[in-house]
């Protein structure tokens, strides 16, 4: 089927650049066309140009062969997205887009398009905190295999954490770090009950919709406490930044939805921390943001 309007290599965004830094991920770019095309002639499909975020797969929007919209992803192979489409089929549409297909061999997922698709963080803060108090209990779903657990996370975590601080030069303070690992070690063997999780469920990972009025997308799943799940709305930016609106999302989101806020601001802030000095592939730099933001939730 025909590529639409882009023609030869597909589009590769400023935001995968950091894969040409390593020898895996320079052999998925040079891979990534003829990925795509399989894709394209497996399902059918016409490709029209790529949405403008990227950061670890590229995403383009698809006709189908009956006319319908949809989305073509296709992976880097990495840790936290690698069990998606599970995640996806796992809820099946209850919340989040519909995984219409998946090639497990390309990394390659066709997804539920949708339109508007404009991001919940376009909202107000409290307005949009409103639609993640209605879209979380209906995502979380129990769950086992394949997902793996927030505490197998928690344990990787403790154990890059202090290794990515020194080779970072050691940042911030240690005693930052310390709480941190401290969390890491307390939380994990005494969860409440186990469901699935999105690790990433920020405001612009909520988009509106045609089904339904908002829907989620680019799950990177775990199987963990219903505590954990408000940890990247509550530390990220989208909806606001400054230790007042982290403040006040983490108390409203524990609130409405019965969480325990002692566990909730623990782990949003071991995940803040966590993220910003990476994982596997250490870059020169790290978030120092998210570090002024774990910060903020040690006095929240």
């Amino acid at each position: 089927m025909s590529r639409g309007p882009e023609e030869g290599r597909p589009p590769i965004h400023a935001g995968l650049a950091w894969l040409d830094e390593t020898l895996a991920g320079r052999a998925w770019l040079a891979r990534l066309p003829r990925l795509v095309d399989e894709c394209v002639d497996q399902w059918s499909l016409r490709i029209g140009d790529a949405f403008p975020y990227a950061f670890a797969s590229l995403a383009l929007p698809a006709t189908l062969p009956d006319g319908g919209g949809a989305v073509l992803k296709v992976q880097f192979p990495d840790r936290e997205s690698e069990h998606e489409a599970a995640a996806l089929a796992r809820w099946n549409g209850d919340g989040a887009v519909r995984l219409l297909a998946h090639d497990h061999q390309r990394h390659a997922l066709l997804l539920e398009r949708c339109e508007p698709g404009t991001p919940l963080s376009e909202l107000e803060e409290d307005d949009a905190l409103d639609v993640i108090i209605a879209l979380l209990p209906r995502l979380w779903k129990p769950a086992g295999e394949p997902f793996r657990s927030l505490a197998d996370e928690a344990a990787w975590w403790a154990e890059y954490l202090p290794e990515n601080w020194a080779r970072a030069g050691k940042p911030f303070e240690r005693g930052l770090l310390d709480e941190v690992l401290a969390v890491l070690e307390s939380l994990p063997g005494s969860q409440g009950e186990r469901v699935l999780l999105s690790q990433d469920l920020h405001a612009n990972n909520v988009l509106r919709a045609s089904r339904a009025p908002w829907l989620v997308i680019d799950p990177k799943p775990l199987v963990g406490e219903r505590e954990f799940s408000v940890a990247a709305v509550v530390r990220g930016d989208e909806l606001g930044r400054g230790p007042s609106h982290v403040r006040h999302r983490l108390d409203r989101l524990t609130g409405e939805l019965g969480l325990d806020r002692s566990r909730a601001r623990g782990w949003a802030l071991a995940q803040a921390l966590a993220w910003a000095v990476g994982g596997d592939d250490l870059d020169d730099e790290f978030d120092q943001s998210q570090v002024e933001t774990a910060r903020w939730l040690l006095d929240a």
